[in-house]
């Protein structure tokens, strides 16, 4: 792995105190707070109502929206928000609407029964989407806020801290969402409450304040408050208006494509297709994607036609979504841009996917919430940002490149432990400690090194589009996958009630999955031959 200039242990826990460092903390903390809100708690929740695993784990699909914000992000990185943007600047501006939207849709989710009224589940679905978008807005403007605020040399130090108010977050939506729903008597089956997790969800809602009372404290970085003003003079209100108008009707193709595809006809082309390979989870994956396919084709479609009208300014388009892609190419050349394209979508790829349904097999095997809550997700905290600070210090002392395989060699191996916690076939409170040490600090570790690293290729004339199309690929094939979790588990049980076996095979595939990871990161440190990680800037 290529060297990099070493700094003392001092100056580089120094870098910790920071200002900039520490507001970190707590904008990761409201971006930490919604995506368990999809993930866990809902799983938790659904599983509890009586909802079926498959069905479960689909609903992390909402949460695709993460993997498509780079298609908004030229949105947030150019309109101003009416009144807010004069009055806090882009960046925090963005930042406040996201999390006004993020508390809207967490109250929505807490005001809709998954059991009872009319389509509960839809309206769920529907609100865990609003959720999801808004989030995966306020993850794009926060990331572009924290590549703007400081210096190269911190990155990595705003990366572990990030890390660590994501975690937080993560925690008070995983760990404290569970306590509230225990506290108030809900359980598996026919001890179900709705009511508990009524109060589970709006005081997450309220913990959301947190992060709007730091976005307005903040102050707007210097380098977007230059970059905002030279767009304003470049850009007309009707060329704004024009811009919007284009990302609604292709959004309304997707949306139209994607509903126009299901229904009857395509349940009997999955059951076809199931007869024919024998796999029902693989099936389902292989239509799922063609139906994604279309639905991206038709909003291509729908953009080209628009373009094609002359309503909207095709300057704007062209320079605020193909030059950034332009940019990256020109500036790493095809052959290693693809290198590092692949490498940032296969890099979460086994954390991930096992992540998406850890918490219902911590469920099957006969875990408590509570037990859930104080391990996994309070103990299993404290582990991730040990292992986010670790990994942004050995970062800074070592070379982001060799602390990004160290992070792939250690989550491949420590994903292997959930096959030995499997196999065990009832609670074991010590293994479960052991197993998430292990994972979150691993993971923790891997995260910081991968944000620097992303960070590192951003050119700053355009932080968030490229910014948000990274961390967009990041997690797209990861989180297709991680929707199929529970029909893969599923398609390996015994037919005897027990889905353990299922888990196993599941857990040993994900691990086996990031084992190329090892091979692009190698690649890529071969080729990009970086001294030490800078914002490219011009």
């Amino acid at each position: 792995m290529s060297e990099t200039t070493k700094q003392s242990w001092g100056d580089s826990l120094k870098g910790f105190l920071h200002p900039r460092v520490i507001t970190m903390l707590f904008l990761g903390l409201s971006a930490g707070i919604p995506i368990l809100l999809i993930f866990s708690s809902l799983g938790l929740w659904l599983r509890e109502a009586g909802v079926d695993r498959s069905t479960v784990t689909m609903f992390s699909w909402a949460a695709l929206g993460y993997s498509f914000k780079f298609v908004w992000a030229p949105l947030v990185d150019r309109l101003p928000v009416p009144f807010l943007t004069s009055l806090l600047g882009r960046r925090r501006a963005w930042i406040l609407v996201s999390q006004l939207s993020i508390i809207t849709a967490i109250v929505w989710m807490a005001s809709t029964n998954p059991v009872a009224g009319d389509n509960p589940l839809l309206m769920m679905a529907l609100a865990t989407v609003l959720l999801g978008f808004s989030s995966a807005t306020q993850d794009i403007v926060i990331d572009a806020y924290r590549i703007e605020a400081a210096k190269p040399d911190l990155q990595a130090m705003m990366s572990s801290t990030y890390i660590a108010g994501y975690r937080i977050g993560m925690v008070i939506a995983g760990a404290g969402a569970l306590f509230i729903a225990d506290y108030f008597g809900s359980d598996m089956g026919d001890a179900y409450r709705y009511e508990a997790w009524f109060y589970a969800y709006i005081a997450m809602a309220c913990a959301m304040l947190i992060g709007v009372a730091t976005t307005l404290i903040i102050a707007e970085p210097e380098v977007n408050q230059l970059k905002a003003n030279e767009q304003q003079d470049n850009y007309t209100t009707r060329d704004y208006l024009g811009f919007l108008g284009l990302f609604v009707l292709a959004v309304l193709g997707f949306i139209g494509a994607f509903l126009l595809t299901s229904g009857d006809t395509v349940t009997d082309i999955k059951n076809s297709l199931t007869e024919a390979l024998g796999n029902k989870a693989l099936s389902g994956f292989l239509v799922g994607m063609v139906r994604l396919f279309l639905a991206i084709t038709t909003a291509f479609i729908v953009a080209k036609g628009v373009l094609a009208s002359h309503l909207v300014n095709k300057d704007m388009v062209y320079s605020t979504y193909l030059s950034p892609i332009k940019d990256f190419f020109s500036r790493y050349g095809f052959n290693l841009a693809l290198l590092l394209l692949a490498l940032i979508g296969l890099y979460r790829i086994s954390d991930i996917v096992l992540g998406v349904i850890a918490n219902v097999f911590y469920q099957d095997l006969g875990y408590s919430k509570t037990q859930i809550a104080s391990v996994v997700k309070t103990f299993g905290l404290f582990m991730t940002i040990a292992g986010g600070f670790l990994g942004g210090i050995l970062s800074l002392r070592y070379g982001v490149m060799k602390i990004l395989f160290l992070g792939a060699i250690l989550v491949v191996v420590t994903n292997l432990l959930f096959v030995v916690l499997a196999r065990l076939g009832e609670p074991d409170i010590i293994m479960l400690y052991v197993v998430i040490s292990a994972d979150n600090i691993s993971g923790g570790l891997a995260s910081a090194a991968f944000i620097a690293f992303l960070s590192s290729l951003v050119n700053i004339k355009f932080t968030a589009v490229q910014y948000a199309i990274f961390s967009s690929l990041m997690t797209l094939l990861p989180k297709v996958i991680g929707g199929y979790s529970g029909s893969i588990v599923e398609s390996f049980c015994d037919g005897k009630g027990s889905c353990l076996v299922g888990y196993e095979n599941f857990f040993i595939i994900a691990s086996l999955i990031g084992i190329p990871v090892l091979l692009l990161v190698w690649l890529a440190n071969k080729h990009l031959d970086i001294q030490e990680f800078s914002l490219k800037e011009g």
